[in-house]
């Protein structure tokens, strides 16, 4: 009976969050490099650096810093490694992570406002459990308030899907 609650209690080791994370690392450094390299690194008389000049810096060190755990962390491949979480944990961080992809994706399309009251109204009834009124209530307030404050007194404009254009928003 216990091996269960052990393998239920099991999780993803600090191995491949480890090495994904360097790996990302490493790509962003390679590009923030090969395009400083591109509109320049080197330092002009009398002007100063060129654009890439801090840029090509900042990617090296991060070239370094990741390829150096890459390194540390393949080293450690066949070694036990730590608990990064419990598969209970990642399906937590992921009843939050998937919801918010789908609403960054969503605003292109459908604008900030509709995407949020979406958002919203989906955290309060799954994950708060609160009722249909206030559910209602916040998730309509928000955007509005949101609206009223950056496009009306701001005259900040914020991404607008189909349905504000339909209404001439």
């Amino acid at each position: 009976m216990e091996r269960s609650e052990d393998a239920a209690e099991a999780g993803m080791s600090n191995r491949w969050p480890e090495i994904l994370v360097a790996l990302f690392l490493f790509a962003i450094g390679v590009i923030v490099v090969s395009d400083s390299i591109r509109v320049g690194t080197g330092w002009e008389e009398g002007e100063g650096p060129r654009a890439g000049y801090f840029p090509f810096y900042i990617g090296s060190i991060l070239l370094i810093s990741s390829g150096w755990i890459l390194i540390g962390a393949l080293a450690r491949i066949r070694k036990p490694q730590p608990q990064f979480a419990t598969w209970e944990e990642l399906r937590s961080v992921m009843q939050m992570l998937v919801p918010l992809s789908i609403y960054i994706v969503a605003v292109v399309f459908l604008g900030l406002y509709v995407s949020s009251f979406v958002l919203i109204a989906y955290f309060m009834k799954v994950h708060g459990k609160f009722g249909v009124i206030g559910t209602v209530l916040t998730s309509v307030g928000v955007p509005l308030a949101a609206f009223m404050l950056f496009e009306r007194w701001f005259l900040v404009p914020l991404p607008k899907g189909p349905l504000e254009l339909m209404l001439g928003l």
